[in-house]
């Protein structure tokens, strides 16, 4: 179980493989905050393919901004007895927080079910310790461990399996599925662009402005779109001002999750801060280049494949040549 945001959700994908390959006739159901449920559905089981049995979507973003209103805890009851509807033998909690602890607890369970989640905090990730006290498993995972690790170590402990470690390369979504995503639709994309994601939840984690403009110039002269999505009022305003300075460049209309998929896909190579988008680019194994400016490379680097590119660390982003480098690698590959 991982609710949010969308970077940990993506990193969580790979259990769903693991289970399926020692469990492959297990019930496997996944609660998740409703704005991430399209992360969830290329997995759905369909036939001649196991993957998800049910998504039971969860709106507790929603229902915190209108707790007093009547439908709200309709939605709430209705969430409960779709949960409950299944019994469960095991529940693996990977977030370490009291709202994914709380699910735990609504949910129907055996006798014996075990309830596995995090004993402890991992270095940079959120962590509230009132959740070990819903776990009848408690799992020790390293101080530093990457997110798709970490998930498996609770995994491996709840099943009492042996540690699955990086010789079996995590995977995502169905090959079938990534090679059939559609050429996107969003107007304004122009062949071939190279995606920035240049807004993150977090300044400090933010790429320079001037390095930006200087690498989607260099980029330009070569004969690619650059293009700057964004998400709201704020970071719209930043891609209008790079943009504004780069030949060519982009500024495509606000997309969905939903969409993303096709943008992704269909870029000639995406660059971007952390963030889960980026990190979108990297689990469909797209030419990536992760650009971590004050956030460990450790904990959520694209490691499995070649056609991923991670550059910086805690405070030590990585220098325009640096990223203009590794971009044209990828480019040059693809």
């Amino acid at each position: 179980m991982k609710l949010s945001s969308l970077g940990d959700v993506l990193h969580n994908l790979p259990i769903v493989w693991d289970l399926r390959a020692r469990l492959p006739d297990a019930q496997i159901d996944w609660v998740v905050e409703e704005g991430y449920v399209h992360l969830l559905e290329p997995l759905l089981t369909k036939p001649g393919f196991k993957g998800i049995d049910r998504i039971i979507p969860f709106g507790l973003r929603r229902w915190k901004k209108r707790i007093f209103e009547v439908s709200t805890w309709k939605q709430f009851f209705a969430f409960k007895n779709q949960l409950q509807a299944v019994q469960y033998d095991y529940l693996i909690e990977t977030q370490g927080l009291l709202k994914s602890a709380m699910v735990c607890s609504l949910a129907k369970k055996s006798p014996h079910a075990v309830i596995a989640g995090l004993a402890n905090a991992t270095e940079y990730s959120g962590y509230e310790p009132i959740a070990r006290s819903f776990y009848n498993q408690c799992v020790q995972v390293p101080f530093q461990c990457h997110a798709v690790d970490r998930s498996r170590w609770v995994m491996s402990s709840a099943l009492d399996w042996p540690l699955l470690h990086r010789s079996v390369a995590p995977q995502f979504y169905p090959q079938e599925f990534v090679d059939g995503i559609p050429q996107s639709a969003v107007q304004g994309l122009k062949s071939p662009y190279v995606l920035c994601f240049h807004s993150t939840a977090r300044e400090a984690k933010r790429w320079g402005n001037d390095q930006w403009i200087a690498l989607g110039k260099n980029l330009s002269t070569r004969g690619y779109h650059v293009a700057f999505p964004w998400g709201n009022s704020a970071e719209r305003a930043v891609s209008e001002l790079l943009a504004s300075q780069i030949p060519g460049a982009l500024v495509p209309p606000a997309f969905s999750i939903e969409d993303a998929f096709s943008v992704i896909a269909s870029a000639a190579l995406t660059i971007g801060v952390d963030t889960g988008l980026t990190h979108l680019a990297a689990v469909l194994d797209r030419p990536t280049v992760e650009i971590y400016c004050d956030s460990p490379q450790w904990k959520t680097e694209g490691y499995w494949s070649d056609r991923i590119a991670n550059l910086g660390d805690m405070q030590s982003p990585p220098s325009t040549q640096e990223v203009l480098d590794a971009s044209l690698k990828l480019l040059q590959q693809a």
